[in-house]
């Protein structure tokens, strides 16, 4: 949180992030309290957000109308856990990614992946609930213009608190209350958006691996298992249900039937390649859909013609076969460790 002065007005232009303005326009005091935040998108990899995780903070915050920044639950993801999945049961009783407590995961969970469970230990079904949940406390904050702090930390402190404590204070808890941990817990969280922040137009690192495993058969091997003679992509040996990941932000273009290649997505990025997943077991993406980089695609498989699950993994100049070039250069150039 930054601090919050009653009756005065303060604006403070954070740093550049990789070349875009955090701008954060504070006014504190009851009788007008309000912040607003004009960022950009995330910043992913190397001290900013993982990218298994950084897709699903994204979805969480565009499927809010209240305007929440994905930068706001990226830090707050941060100060929860550290973004780990399991950081262990917490001295409350806390749990996962997102710090739910056991009696408020059974009200605000949710099953984010469809796979008919609701998991607090599970980032695709916490991350959305702890959007949904920050959501509608935003919704709440902005009732509020009367109380002390942005709409933005109102909700912070009413995650951490409960809104009660909120609406007890008539704005976020001051460092008297529980020793502090509200008011600190939202002062840091908006201290580290800035960090988390980054260019407009698509997450920082743009890519990521398509799928956790080994590589296998490299690109362009010879032999005639392929009918142009050779290997026209990458594979990663993984056993059939391996989550499958969208490498990069893009558009899906096919998804289904592949022939050879068996169940198959094709996205379509920014910079005109097109990324294609083959041989997949199950296809949870539909075509128009629009991904970001660790976005969940589907299940690895052993559709089509094949000789054991694994997938196949292309990177095309156009989105059919014919055009590939190597994609092991591809995502190592754009900084991706295979």
């Amino acid at each position: 949180m930054l601090q919050i002065i009653g009756g005065a007005i303060a604006a403070l232009v954070l740093a550049l992030v990789i070349g875009v303005t955090l701008l954060l326009v504070i006014s504190g005091g009851r009788g007008g309290g309000d912040a607003q935040l004009a960022a950009g998108s995330l910043k992913v990899g190397k001290d900013g957000v993982p990218a298994a995780y950084a897709a699903l903070i994204q979805q969480a915050a565009d499927d809010c109308e209240e305007g929440l920044p994905a930068s706001v639950l990226a830090a707050q993801l941060k100060q929860e856990s550290g973004f780990q999945a399991d950081p262990g049961r917490s001295s409350a009783g806390a749990l996962g990614i997102a710090q739910f407590m056991p009696g408020t995961w059974k009200t605000a969970g949710v099953d984010g992946n469809n796979d008919g469970r609701k998991d607090p230990l599970d980032p695709e079904d916490a991350i959305p609930a702890q959007g949904k949940m920050m959501c509608k406390l935003l919704r709440t904050a902005k009732k509020h213009p009367d109380y002390d702090g942005s709409p933005v930390e109102l909700a912070l402190a009413g995650y951490n608190a409960g809104w009660g404590r909120v609406e007890q204070y008539r704005g976020v808890p001051p460092r008297s209350f529980a020793e502090g941990q509200t008011y600190n817990y939202v002062k840091i969280i908006m201290s580290n958006v800035a960090s988390l922040t980054g260019p407009d137009g698509g997450l920082s690192s743009g890519w990521a691996r398509p799928v956790d495993g080994p590589l296998g058969t490299p690109y362009h091997q010879r032999g005639g298992a392929w009918s142009s003679g050779m290997h026209t992509g990458i594979d990663f040996t993984v056993p059939t249900g391996t989550p499958v990941k969208a490498a990069g932000p893009g558009k899906v273009v096919t998804a289904g039937d592949g022939g050879a290649y068996g169940n198959q997505v094709v996205i379509k990025h920014a910079d005109g390649t097109y990324s294609q997943y083959g041989h997949l077991s199950e296809i949870s993406v539909s075509t128009g859909k629009r991904l970001q980089a660790g976005q969940k695609i589907g299940l690895s498989g052993a559709t089509g013609n094949v000789s054991g699950p694994h997938l196949h993994f292309e990177i095309r100049t156009g989105p059919g076969y014919g055009s590939d070039i190597d994609p092991g250069a591809f995502l190592r150039k754009r900084g991706v460790k295979l």
